[in-house]
């Protein structure tokens, strides 16, 4: 039979819509009933070392076990390597994808707390050092530090008075949230090269209030330096603190303690904080770091276990 051209495309148009309207329905019932992906879970190399069992410090061997263990990817911490030779970086990218992980954080450390330009200087030559040991490894984020103002006697002072520092004479808190604003602008550069996200961590100095922290990210105001948060590192009630930070993380650390803390512990619930992290829409990788002084290799696995329970429920 011929229809006039004109009665072809009136029913046409009637089979398109006929058939675009029930997609578009399927579509948002599938949406509605698509479970939300759980985050993935990887575990810092320092979880295995804590910077005192010599035996679980090369990376390789990390990564192996965090493959064996059921991770889903790795974060190196810097410190923690032995050689940063090229040939060395990609046989760590190459043990990495051969175990189906991951690498997805690289934690730095750096301070840029120093009245001294010359100071300040090699802090930044340090981290745009860093940056670019990332994109040899291929990872997408790098964490950084403000720094402390190294009044205290040592790290274990330090945590005795909860990340709380007399300032060095003659200097001012203004004056260290201008010198880190300076220090981070000066790498960002090399960041956006490389592609490489650095997240200010909630560790220490000006970092140690997440008001801190917030006014850094402000004041350099670039998409390339946002938030790395750590569950661990506000000592008396975490959540709201937790939660100032989350809507600018991306990368979680968290911290566990089975044994009792190496220097404290802090009671988290991390129902409330996947409930929480959800809520502001974060999808990326909660990096354990565990703090634990029971051995490593059974500390972890029971940390995967809480991980897991919480960030899939």
């Amino acid at each position: 039979m011929n229809l006039p051209r004109r009665d072809f495309l009136t029913a046409a148009t009637g089979l398109t819509l006929g058939a675009t309207f029930p997609s578009l329905a399927m579509a948002d019932e599938v949406k509605k009933s698509s479970p939300t992906r759980a985050n993935r879970i990887g575990v810092s190399t320092y979880s295995f070392w804590q910077f005192r069992h010599k035996d679980l410090q090369d990376l390789e061997k990390c990564i192996d076990l965090a493959a064996e263990m059921g991770f889903d990817g790795v974060e190196i911490l810097h410190r923690q390597m032995t050689d940063e030779s090229n040939a060395t970086l990609q046989k760590i990218k190459k043990r990495a994808f051969l175990n189906g992980l991951d690498l997805m954080g690289f934690s730095t450390h750096q301070g840029f707390l120093f009245a001294d330009p010359a100071e300040r200087q090699k802090n930044v030559d340090h981290t745009i050092k860093c940056i670019e040991l990332a994109y040899a490894l291929g990872i997408p984020t790098l964490r950084v530090n403000t720094g402390t103002w190294r009044t205290s006697k040592d790290f274990d002072e330090l945590m005795k008075n909860k990340g709380i520092e007399p300032l060095p004479k003659g200097v001012t808190e203004e004056d260290g949230f201008k010198w880190v604003a300076e220090g981070l602008t000066a790498c960002l550069k090399t960041a956006e090269k490389c592609g490489v996200l650095l997240g200010l961590e909630n560790h220490w100095g000006l970092g140690r209030t997440p008001e801190g922290v917030l006014r850094v990210v402000k004041e350099v105001n670039s998409p390339w330096l946002q938030v790395t948060l750590d569950t661990g590192n506000f000592f008396d009630d975490p959540y709201d603190k937790l939660e100032m930070l989350a809507p600018k993380a991306v990368l979680v650390q968290a911290k566990t303690y089975f044994g009792g803390g190496l220097w404290y512990s802090v009671d988290l619930d991390y129902s409330r904080i996947a409930k929480l992290l959800k809520k502001h829409s974060y999808k990326g990788y909660i990096s354990l770091e565990f703090e634990g002084k029971e051995d490593p290799l059974k500390g972890i696995p029971k940390s995967l276990e809480l991980l897991r329970k919480a960030f899939s429920a």
